[in-house]
């Protein structure tokens, strides 16, 4: 395994084949061979599951080069995959942005997000209370968004400080007519962390991006470990 909190669906035809986008969204592009390895199943077995995928169109297959022998196919999810997961009730919420725009204006609007933002500090503070490390608090936090749906992990950055990697965004439609919400997630993030941290998004799913991610350092220290 790698370093990711995504755990293998267990055997079952239909369950292997959502296993396999789950790791995909965990993982970005991999081959046949690497997802095999998750699930405990041959190359051969998963190529199966992936032509049939590919086929419902919901994965892309491209040649990658190698030094030595044929190309490998490398695997990822297209647009139409974002139906296997938690979309946060894309239509409603679009719907109710939409209402909110109607009725109050955009200063309503802008009033909607920072209450919610001043929720969503409150909620995730309460996460990561006691946690001196940097680390423990980007986990916790993590853990937080995952339960929110938003397949979040905590990597290194190679300069010593962080990655918090959001591999789903089960807002993005939402997100998608209302760039506020982007904006106050920064924001977030931000407020939540603390001012002695250096916070910023490198990654970004609605620019075209396979996930969202920030990088978090210390403000006085950009390279000393946490």
């Amino acid at each position: 395994m790698t370093d990711s909190n995504y755990t293998p669906t267990e055997a079952g035809p239909r369950r292997t084949r959502h296993a396999i986008l789950e790791i995909l969204k965990w993982r970005g592009a991999s081959e046949a061979a690497q997802l095999g390895e998750e699930l405990g199943l041959t190359a051969m077995a998963v190529r199966q599951h992936l032509y049939r995928l590919r086929a419902e169109g919901v994965v892309v297959s491209r040649e990658e080069p190698r030094p030595l022998g044929r190309p490998a196919l490398s695997w990822s999810l297209t647009a139409e995959a974002d139906g296997y997961f938690p979309n946060g009730h894309a239509e409603l919420a679009v719907g109710l942005i939409d209402a909110v725009r109607e009725t109050f204006g955009e200063a309503g609007m802008t009033a909607l997000l920072e209450r919610r933002a001043e929720a969503q500090i409150a909620d995730y503070r309460q996460s990561v209370a006691g946690a001196a490390k940097l680390e423990t608090r980007l986990r916790r936090l993590a853990e937080r968004r995952t339960e929110e749906g938003y397949l979040a992990e905590v990597k290194r950055a190679e300069d010593g400080g962080f990655l918090l990697i959001e591999n789903h965004c089960p807002v993005c439609a939402a997100a998608s007519v209302c760039k506020g919400i982007c904006a106050m997630e920064l924001d977030v993030f931000r407020a939540t962390l603390g001012p002695e941290f250096e916070v910023e998004r490198t990654d970004h799913i609605l620019a075209g991006a396979r996930r969202c991610a920030y990088h978090v350092t210390p403000r006085d220290v950009r390279h000393a470990p946490a």
